[in-house]
């Protein structure tokens, strides 16, 4: 039987129990005959009910999933603008974003070299193949005489005067030991030029570049050491929670610790550099020191967020006279969440405790913060359209696992505020208005890291 106030299609398990409680409340209220409802308990008040009693303090407003998103984004813009440039060497740069424009340091190539395996000529053939031969990494070789030709590797430097490079493929030699070509030979054929990609001083790549591997290898090439690039944004994990194991199964009321081992690598896909991971338990003193000791540009804390009375995190945040930037959002799962600043340099992300829940905040929240602080682009929004139907809540955004088959994304299972199930299969989550999407529908998704950029480099 569906539950009074829930539509047809809706589970209630995508109400809070409050929300399903007040809907129960309203109907039977509404029922009941007037003048006939007597002392009965006051309609909650909120959505359907917007009349509330004189001096009741009104009902707190969650922010729009959009609104949250880019408020967040915003959040550390002067910030990000006064963050120092740091110089890194190769190795250590990948997935940073550059500081300044990168600019060959050199010629490239650096002298005409051999694009092919083969015999440098000079003049038209046949020639005589002369005993030594040019390879990669030695010396400018002597030049070549016009008939002449000398065995060359590819990269190796090209001998003064020499008319083209002949493919080991295009040439043969007569018993005299004198070469022949098999095809016409073009001047200048299969010799790179000195200068031919770039010139010293040319601009590669602009300010902003997100360093790929690519990237590297254009560098390296170019001469490059080291690179001026934005630091990682600096993120500090608290996880909250008497209740967690470390290790082991489950049992006597309590739960393993999933986000400790998710948040920090998720964390570094999205360019952070996670200096702490630590578990306070439901201890409100040691939440207070840890927020008040924290030197990081982000601290994210996990659970907490609501009002219950082991909730931890309103209170310190009041203690400490945080600005709330986002209180609550308008998102399923995951609506508790919170943005504060704590000081001018510092940012809190407060996700809830439910696995699935704590995702949705990462992605609405943490992700386009540490976005602006990294100097990262923004990913281009895009769209595809839903093989099957995906249920909605009433009022609220909903962030749906899915996975990519074709031109189409598949809704997954298990995708209740606790679940992982789902989003350990999925390719990107899905952006369903409120009251769903049927199927056909474009849905706009919002890629995982991992099924983006591969496993190996998100992780770096």
């Amino acid at each position: 039987m569906t539950a009074p106030g829930i539509r047809d299609g809706q589970d209630a398990e995508d109400l809070d129990v409050e929300e399903v409680l007040a809907l129960v409340k309203d109907d039977h209220h509404a029922a009941r005959p007037a003048g006939d409802r007597g002392p009965g308990p006051v309609p909650a008040p909120g959505r359907g009910n917007p009349a509330r009693p004189s001096g009741a303090e009104p009902r707190h407003r969650a922010t729009p999933w959009t609104d949250a998103r880019a408020i967040a984004g915003r959040a550390a813009r002067s910030l990000a603008a006064r963050r120092t440039p740091v110089s890194v060497t190769l190795g250590d740069a990948l997935g940073l974003v550059l500081a300044a424009p990168l600019t060959a340091l050199t010629d490239l190539p650096s002298f005409n070299t051999s694009a092919m395996d083969g015999w440098a000529v000079a003049g038209p053939g046949p020639w005589d193949v002369r005993e030594e031969g040019v390879l990669a990494g030695h010396a400018e070789p002597a030049p070549l005489a016009d008939g002449e030709a000398a065995r060359i590797a590819t990269g190796a430097r090209i001998p003064p005067d020499t008319t083209a490079v002949l493919r080991s493929e295009h040439g043969r030699t007569d018993e005299q030991g004198r070469l022949h070509p098999t095809r016409e030979v073009q001047h200048g054929q299969d010799i790179r030029p000195r200068g031919q990609e770039c010139r010293s001083g040319d601009q590669l790549l602009p300010t902003g570049a997100v360093v790929t591997p690519a990237v590297l290898g254009l560098a390296a090439a170019a001469g490059y050491d080291t690179l001026a690039a934005v630091p990682r944004p600096r993120v500090e994990v608290l996880v909250l929670g008497d209740e967690l194991l470390t290790e082991g199964r489950p049992h006597d009321g309590l739960i393993r610790d999933a986000l400790g081992p998710m948040l920090p690598p998720w964390l570094r896909a999205l360019g952070a550099d996670v200096v702490a991971l630590r578990r306070l338990g439901d201890d409100a003193k040691a939440l207070h020191q840890a927020l008040t000791l924290s030197s990081a540009d982000l601290i994210v804390t996990t659970g907490g967020t609501a009002a219950g009375p082991v909730d931890h995190v309103h209170p310190t945040l009041r203690r400490l006279g945080a600005e709330l930037l986002v209180d609550g959002v308008q998102v399923r799962p995951g609506h508790p969440m919170l943005l504060a600043r704590l000081k001018p340099d510092q940012h809190l992300v407060g996700l809830p405790g439910n696995p699935l829940a704590a995702v949705s905040g990462l992605l609405t929240l943490a992700e386009p913060l540490l976005r602006t602080l990294a100097a990262r682009p923004a990913p281009e929004p895009y769209t595809l359209p839903l093989r099957e139907a995906a249920q909605g809540h009433p009022y609220d955004t909903r962030l749906i696992p899915v996975v990519l088959r074709g031109d189409h994304a598949v809704p997954l299972h298990y995708h209740g505020p606790a679940m992982l199930r789902g989003i350990a299969a999925a390719d990107a989550l899905a952006v369903v208005p409120p009251g769903g999407a049927p199927a056909g529908q474009e849905a706009e998704l919002l890629d995982l890291p991992w099924a983006v950029a591969g496993i190996g480099a998100c992780f770096t």
